[in-house]
């Protein structure tokens, strides 16, 4: 396991029931009392099985892979134990961190419509299997708590009038004024539903097979709190809120980023703070930076610029002082935001949206990533971009294979949410078309990615360079297929071992800039980013300087044209190439302060 300088602090019983209390009371109003009593006869009977000693947070060794149970299969084997082979053979040491996308019985959605949470898909392979590869990495596992498939258990209850699902759900007049409520799709919000009772008809934020659950009955969070512990129990040290912007609703509100779901975060948070210290909770929330951010509780809490010395303090000035929402956010905006700045050649935007970035809350950090197994959101790029560079980009990403899902807006209309292409795809060109830079570009976006404050996420189609799969979009009739191949095991291997192919290109290369990078304390999630200046063409960092004055600088070429180094830092004093073993760098005799087409530099000051 990676090792870690930092211990998270441990919530003693009493801190923890005046955290839950509150937050109860924020939810639920006068059921407080009796909720709280029902919550901590749940987590007494739970904590013997779980180790409730502090554990560490983070380091510059921590990476994570991104990847479905099943992108590799092979025969009749259980694709997870394919998966735990191929990363002890082909990533041993590689990733710190596994991310799994939903494992569990599903109806749709790739796994995000879940039939039954404790279970494992038996096609997938069991619990012992995640528990294996949960001893060999940190894994993250999905709660997909904002809705539930029409085939679950839960479900079927709810048709028959039965408990405890009966009141599972949410039910709605169809003639209420819901035009206020954000969507993140076109599909109809209100699924009508036949039932013992008569046709009903239900709130389905994604689809109509992906009913949302009604977190205004306590029984359904009592649920939800047992299956995060179970999850814990299963090896779990990272957990994935998935949707969670979207959990309460409130008739004549935007539905989005309610204080109810703010308040269910923070009791989440505390349950894993007081239960199993140490575990990491992250938000998963598609949306503008600024309400990105608010998963921190920086609205809340006032942390936009606290400094780092507050994390040393004792834990009950922690208790007080630190945040208690989120551990991670996603980096919402650097996907769409790194495809314009390589296909424009022109890193102005990233460089000033980089400089706006206030500094990290102590114990909170970025979940930095370029592709997953959603589309690319370009929702982030609000504020950032005008709308005539948006157009630009999406009639782009058309040119290059993808496709655009839309969303319903209050007044009816559609606005774009999501680019469904492979980031290897994105990167097939500039805006004048394709080009023969594609996988130095594309390794562009990856390496500046990686050098960036945070964590740093790998879809496993990138790390593969996987194209774009039509044939899965059609076969599914889904357009997110287009980035979610089925990899053939005997395929790949031969992929990765042939002399030229970009999945090996981009499979070595990426490899070993991550062995690099896990190696580089200037990488530390809390080491400290500066945004230099350069010329529109460059993109560089600063990252440190560390307590002992080592300082790291990322310079990156965005565009298809060789560079000018015209960077002030370059002249103060001796740097030494990382990528080269630590050699002092200059720059090539040939090519002197010039740089070349998407070529990168990691350079340290020791």
């Amino acid at each position: 396991m990676p090792s870690r300088v930092a211990n998270y602090p441990a919530l003693s019983e009493e801190a923890f029931m005046a955290r839950a209390s509150a937050r109860l009371e924020e939810v639920y109003g006068p059921r407080r009392d009796e909720i709280m009593r029902r919550l901590m006869t749940l987590l007494m009977h739970q904590r013997s099985a779980l180790d409730t000693s502090p554990r560490p947070t983070w380091s510059e060794r921590d990476q994570i892979l991104i990847t479905y149970g099943d992108t590799i299969v092979d025969g009749e084997r259980p694709p997870l134990e394919v998966l735990d082979d191929f990363l002890t053979t082909r990533l041993n040491g590689t990733f710190s961190g596994l991310h799994i996308l939903p494992f569990f019985p599903w109806s749709s959605d790739d796994g995000f419509s879940v039939i039954h949470y404790r279970e494992v898909n038996p096609k997938l392979g069991d619990w012992q299997d995640i528990r294996r590869l949960a001893s060999r990495v940190d894994l993250m596992v999905d709660l997909v708590i904002n809705h539930v498939s029409r085939d679950s258990l839960w479900f079927i209850d709810y048709l028959s009038g039965t408990q405890p699902g009966r009141d599972y759900f949410i039910e709605m007049d169809p003639e209420t004024d819901l035009s206020m409520v954000t969507r993140p799709r076109n599909s109809p919000l209100l699924v009508p539903v036949s039932t013992r009772r008569g046709t009903r008809h239900l709130w389905a934020t994604f689809s109509e097979d992906q009913i949302d659950l009604n977190f205004a009955n306590p029984d359904v969070l009592l649920e939800f709190i047992g299956i995060l512990l179970f999850y814990v129990q299963q090896g779990a040290r990272i957990i994935r809120l998935d949707a969670i912007t979207y959990l309460w609703k409130e008739v004549g509100t935007t539905c989005v980023h309610l204080p109810q779901t703010h308040a269910i975060v923070r009791l989440l948070r505390a349950v894993l703070d007081f239960m199993a210290p140490g575990t990491l909770l992250i938000t998963e929330t598609n949306v503008p930076h600024h309400e990105n951010m608010s998963y921190f509780g920086l609205e809340r809490q006032g942390l936009e610029r606290q400094s780092p010395e507050r994390q040393g303090r004792s834990d009950g000035e922690a208790s007080q002082s630190m945040p208690d929402e989120a551990h991670m956010i996603y980096q919402f905006t650097l996907p769409p935001l790194l495809v314009h700045t390589l296909t424009s050649g022109d890193a102005t935007t990233l460089a000033d949206w980089a400089r706006s970035l206030p500094a990290l809350p102590p114990g909170c950090t970025y979940f930095n990533f370029t592709a997953s197994h959603d589309g690319i959101g370009v929702r982030a790029l609000e504020g950032l971009l005008p709308a005539h560079e948006l157009e630009i980009l999406l009639e782009l990403m058309h040119r290059f294979g993808g496709y655009v899902s839309m969303k319903t807006n209050a007044d009816g209309s559609d606005s774009p949410y999501e680019i469904n292409i492979t980031y290897y795809d994105a990167m097939k060109g500039t805006r004048r078309g394709p080009d023969a830079w594609q996988v130095e570009r594309f390794l562009c976006s990856q390496n500046l990615m990686l050098a960036l404050q945070g964590i740093p996420g790998i879809y496993f189609h990138s790390l593969t360079a996987t194209l774009n799969d039509h044939g899965g979009v059609e076969r599914s009739g889904k357009l997110r297929s287009i980035n979610r191949r089925r990899w053939p095991k005997e395929e790949l291997d031969e992929l990765i071992d042939s002399r030229s192919t970009p999945t090996r290109e981009a499979f070595t290369s990426l490899k070993r800039r991550l062995n690099i990078r896990a190696n580089e304390p200037c990488f530390h999630p809390e080491a400290a980013q500066r945004v230099v200046d350069t010329p529109p063409g460059i993109f560089a960092i600063e990252r440190g300087p560390l307590a002992n004055g080592r300082r790291l600088l990322a310079i990156y070429n965005i565009s298809d044209t060789r560079q000018p180094l015209e960077i002030e830092e370059l002249n103060d004093g001796e740097w030494y190439d990382v990528l080269k073993d630590g050699k002092r760098w200059s720059p090539h005799p040939e090519e002197r302060d010039i740089l070349r087409p998407y070529r990168s530099l990691w350079l340290v000051q020791p």
